[in-house]
């Protein structure tokens, strides 16, 4: 289905050197905030406590929120969870001061592991924590009630991150394994780079303005690496079709009817799925917030890197004819038949 139709070919890879240098910049500016600034890893990272509340009226985070930093907390999140009434709180994982640590280290004189102690200190100490939160509740309504909490240690958080790394770099793997059995290796690394443009562009964007980066923005980001790479592989197949049809046209010629051949499904596509992500960003709250700002982010920039960036990058890698059109060499006195590459 195409509601776009155009009669000759856009010509992008005219434009190839300014696109090249735009998303260079950008990718710069990226790095530059990732290693100035950081990421402002959640609690799943970090390790801390999650509470959940009840209130027997609905519950208002702000002013929860509000009372809590009144009380002396900081960097806590207050979000609504299930009914009006119900409330979640997200606090950072305490760390212990001297006189915990001297506490620990004499349980371990007495036969306890430090690292036993030192846990046992944590959660005690963590436990003050939710009950200092509970008190500074109950100030502003009586009403309130704890719920369920749960603790994330700061080991387990090491192990999320780690785990979260690996399975970034596998997806990448694989994609660059799929990609070099079904077109050609400069095809791959042409598409791997630009997926990892994206990946680089939405974490320059969390560190820049300190946007909470949790689980729900890393599987965000995994999903737009998948979502990219369906965008380039659509317009690769399309670019392997054209070397063999168009036998007289040039590289260039070549992606840009590739790009123009495939631009009515890219907008359908991308609008469509733009539509549910947003309906996301504006109406899932807050708990939602953050995984739809990175999937707008991530698919704004993945129509661009997958049509702007993989095609030229293919292009100066040596992409060409001779990689998918073969020529059969024959018996003596045959002429020699050029058939298409499988």
């Amino acid at each position: 289905m195409e509601f776009f139709r155009f009669r000759k070919s856009i010509p992008f890879m005219r434009y190839a050197l300014i696109f090249n240098v735009i998303s260079g910049l950008t990718f710069l500016l990226a790095v530059y905030f990732l290693a100035t600034k950081g990421l402002h890893l959640s609690i799943e990272f970090l390790g801390g406590a999650v509470m959940e509340v009840k209130y027997d009226k609905p519950a208002e985070p702000d002013r929860i929120r509000d009372a809590l930093v009144k009380a002396g907390f900081v960097d806590i999140q207050v979000l609504k969870f299930g009914s009006a009434q119900d409330v979640l709180i997200r606090l950072p994982l305490k760390s212990i001061t001297p006189v915990d640590a001297a506490k620990a280290e004499a349980g371990a004189g007495a036969g306890v592991s430090a690292s036993a102690s030192a846990a046992k200190t944590q959660n005690e100490a963590m436990q003050k924590q939710n009950d200092a939160v509970m008190a500074a509740l109950k100030t502003q309504d009586a009403s309130v009630k704890l719920t369920r909490t749960e603790v994330v240690g700061g080991v387990v958080g090491k192990e999320l991150a780690t785990d979260g790394a690996l399975a970034l770099l596998f997806v990448c793997l694989g994609i660059m394994a799929y990609l070099a059995i079904r077109f050609e290796w400069r095809f791959a690394v042409a598409t791997i780079i630009a997926n990892l443009h994206d990946v680089v562009i939405i974490l320059g964007f969390f560190a820049a303005f300190q946007w909470e980066f949790s689980l729900p923005v890393l599987a965000a980001v995994l999903a737009i690496l998948g979502y990219s790479v369906n965008e380039s592989v659509v317009v690769f197949d399309r670019a392997r079709e054209n070397f063999r049809k168009m036998r007289k046209a040039t590289t260039e010629e070549i992606f840009d009817a590739a790009i123009t051949g495939t631009i009515s499904r890219t907008i359908i596509t991308h609008t469509t799925t733009e539509m549910m992500v947003i309906a996301m960003l504006l109406l899932g709250g807050p708990t939602l917030f953050y995984f739809a700002l990175a999937l707008t982010i991530g698919i704004l920039f993945g129509i661009y890197s997958s049509v702007l960036v993989a095609c030229p990058l293919a292009k100066y890698l040596g992409v060409s004819r001779e990689d998918f059109v073969k020529v059969e060499k024959k018996k003596e006195n045959e002429p020699e038949v050029i058939s298409a590459a499988p």
